[in-house]
This record gives structure tokens, sequence and C-alpha cells, in this order.
């Protein structure tokens, strides 16, 4: 099965193997969840990203927004290395090209905030 690909990003707005999506999502190896909200929308916390962190990856890409506005609480990082999982938070539009470069050769999620 081969992994989701990102096609495009603008602000707003991200296609992934030709699926539109205008909320936030996250990928993953099997699936892309779209509409992903976060209990407080700029804040990342540990319970959104529940579905990567029960997952066996290596790296996690975080896209904090078109002018990078969502922050990342402690706990996400510490929780992440307790779990030997890397973390790269970029801008949306460089995490979206930093997810396809990686994805190549790693096992890789990227939860990524469409707008700020």
């Amino acid at each position: 099965m081969p992994l989701p690909h990102i096609e495009n990003y603008q602000f707003g707005k991200i296609i992934i193997d030709g699926q539109v999506h205008t909320k936030d999502v996250i990928i993953l190896p099997t699936r892309v969840i779209g509409q992903w909200w976060r209990e407080h929308g700029h804040l990342l916390q540990l319970p959104d990203i529940h579905e990567i962190i029960d997952s066996d990856l290596q790296i996690l890409i975080i896209g904090q927004g078109a002018s990078g506005q969502m922050r990342i609480s402690d706990e996400v990082f510490t929780a992440l290395e307790s779990r030997g999982i890397d973390l790269i938070a970029l801008n949306t539009r460089e995490a979206c090209n930093e997810y396809n470069r990686v994805s190549q050769t790693k096992k890789v999620a990227a939860a990524l905030h469409l707008t700020c």
C-alpha cells in the first residue's frame, strides 16, 4: 500500500492523494484523518494526537499553520521523546515538503494545521 502523498498545500486547503481537505488533518502511514480538531485550537496537546502516540512511528511532523501560530505543549514533547519518536515542527508549507521527503524512507506521520 503506497503511503499518503501531499500533492498541494495552500492556506486553508490541502490535497492528499487527490482528496481535497479544508480542515486540519492527521496523516498516518495507512490513512488520513480529516477534520482534525484540537481541544484548544492553537495549542497542540497530548489528547489531540492520541492516534499518533499509539502508532509505531519514527517521526512526527507538525505543521504549525501558515505562519506558525500553533504552539506545542511540553507534554507532547515529553511523550514523543519517551516513545522514541522524533519531532519536526515547521510552518505548514515546509512541513508538507518535509513530510513528502521523509515519508520515502521513514515511518512518519503528520499533524497539519491548515490556516493561521
